[in-house]
C-alpha cells in the first residue's frame, strides 16, 4: 500500500524568464515535474535544471535558510526557495518570479546590490568615541540581558530582500530606504554599546525614509526569520520623537571593570596525563 510520504504529485511550475540582454519583456515558461513530500522549491528548480532546462537562472548558496541568496516570489509571496516546501504552497501549480522592487539580473535572480548600498549608508556597525578602546580592547563593554533583548530579534536579519519586495512604499517610492536598512539602523541605535544614533538620525529621518512608512506590515508577514521590521520601524519613530523633544537620552555602555581579584574562583588544576609526554 502506498504511504503518504511516497505519494507523488504532478506539479506545473510557471517560471518567469527574462534576460535583459536578449528579451524585450519577461515571459512565462511552463514545466511539469513530479515531486513528493519534503521537496523544497529550490529542489524543484534544481530538478528542472537537471532534467528539462539547464538555462533556467536562479541563485542559491547555503540551502538552509541562512545566506538569503534564494529569495524569490513564490506563488505571489516573497520567500526563500530553500526554506519553502512545495506541498506547503500548492499541490497543483507553482508560480515563481524574481523579487519585486528590484532590477532583474536574469530570470529569478534579483539585483540586491542597491539594497546593500542603502544598508551601508545607515552605518550598520557599532561606533563609539573611545576609538582607542575599540581598536585595542582591554575588556568587554557592559551590557545587561535586558539591553541585549531590546535589539536581539533584529540581529537575525539575513538580508534576503523579502521585506523590501513586499513593501508597498518601496513599490511607489524608488528612493525609499526600505524596511531592511531601517531595521538595521534601529538595531544599532538600540545597542547600548553604540554611540552613533545622532548620526543615523539624520539619515533615517530624511525624505524617503522612516516617516514614509505607513505600517502596512507586509515586511513582517513575509520575513523568513521572524525579524519583524514593521515593529522596529514603529519603535524607531517613537524613539525619534522622544529624542526630538528631549525626553530620551541614550547612555553609552562603559567598559566592564570586572570583579576584583579576590572574587575570582581559584583555578582548577588540570589532571595529570595518563601517558608519558
Amino acid at each position: 500500500m502506498e504511504t503518504k510520504t511516497q505519494k507523488k504529485y504532478n506539479i506545473t511550475v510557471y517560471v518567469r524568464r527574462f534576460d535583459p540582454d536578449k528579451d524585450a519583456a519577461p515571459r512565462q515558461q511552463q514545466y511539469t515535474i513530479q515531486i513528493e513530500k519534503g521537496l523544497t522549491v529550490l529542489d524543484a528548480l534544481n530538478l528542472i535544471k537537471q532534467t528539462q532546462d539547464p538555462t533556467v537562472g536562479f541563485r542559491f548558496s547555503c540551502r538552509m535558510g541562512v545566506c538569503g541568496s534564494c529569495g524569490m516570489l513564490i506563488n505571489g509571496k516573497p520567500g526563500l526557495a530553500c526554506n519553502t516546501q512545495v506541498l506547503d504552497v500548492t499541490e497543483s501549480a507553482l508560480t515563481l518570479a524574481p523579487l519585486p522592487n528590484f532590477s532583474i539580473i536574469r530570470d529569478l535572480v534579483a539585483d540586491l546590490v542597491p539594497m546593500f548600498g542603502v544598508l551601508t549608508g545607515v552605518q550598520p556597525y557599532i561606533q563609539r568615541s573611545d576609538v582607542e578602546e575599540m581598536e585595542n580592547p582591554t575588556r568587554e563593554y557592559f551590557q545587561t540581558p535586558h539591553q541585549l533583548e531590546e535589539f536581539l530579534q533584529f540581529t537575525y536579519c539575513i538580508k534576503c530582500g523579502s521585506c523590501m519586495a513586499a513593501c508597498p512604499t518601496m513599490a511607489t517610492d524608488k528612493e525609499y530606504l526600505g524596511p531592511m536598512p531601517l531595521t538595521q539602523a534601529y538595531r544599532y541605535n538600540t545597542d547600548s554599546r553604540d554611540d552613533a544614533a545622532d548620526a543615523r538620525r539624520e539619515i533615517v529621518s530624511s525624505c524617503h525614509a522612516i516617516f514614509n512608512c505607513h505600517y502596512a506590515a507586509e515586511c513582517s508577514n513575509v520575513c523568513p526569520k521572524g525579524v519583524d521590521p514593521a515593529r522596529a520601524i514603529q519603535l524607531m519613530k517613537k524613539d525619534l520623537v522622544l529624542r526630538y523633544f528631549g525626553l530620551r537620552k541614550k547612555k553609552c555602555a562603559h567598559v566592564h571593570e570586572g570583579p576584583s581579584q579576590s572574587d575570582y574562583k581559584p583555578k582548577i588544576e588540570a589532571p595529570p596525563f595518563t601517558v608519558d609526554q
